[in-house]
This record gives C-alpha cells, sequence and structure tokens, in this order.
C-alpha cells in the first residue's frame, strides 16, 4: 500500500511499522491522537522518522478504515 510502510511477520508480530525501523504505525498514530506535534514527534520520541513518515502513518490508517468492510446490525 505505502512503500514507507511494512508488514513482516518478524518484526512486532507482523504489525505495521515504519520501513527501515521497528516503529510501530499505532505507536505514531497514538502520539499524534495526543496533539504532539510531527515535529516533536520526530525530535523527542522517534528521531530516526521523517515528516513524510508521520503522514504515512496517517495514510496508512485511513487506507485500512477505506478497505475495512462495516458490518452494521439494526437490531
Amino acid at each position: 500500500m505505502n512503500p514507507r510502510i511494512e508488514i513482516n511477520p518478524n518484526i512486532h508480530f507482523g504489525k505495521p511499522c515504519v520501513t527501515g525501523t521497528r516503529i510501530p504505525v499505532a505507536d505514531v498514530l497514538e502520539l499524534v491522537k495526543e496533539g504532539i506535534h510531527f515535529e516533536s514527534i520526530i525530535r523527542d520520541y522517534f528521531p530516526e522518522l521523517t515528516i513524510e513518515d508521520v503522514h504515512a502513518c496517517i495514510q496508512y490508517a485511513i487506507n485500512v478504515l477505506k478497505a475495512e468492510d462495516l458490518q452494521i446490525s439494526s437490531s
């Protein structure tokens, strides 16, 4: 889906990570959710990332949601 995100069964049990790192997409998204600026995420938490990597994590989450088939029950 995105060359900046990889899924490798040998890294974090196959959870999506930023390519070339062991940084899970979910960890980056948690920081974004907390309102931490991208530059601070890189400076204070993950200096090996780029702003493009943070954007790729967000885009990955959007793509997963778009592809998800929701089953809505009307009970």
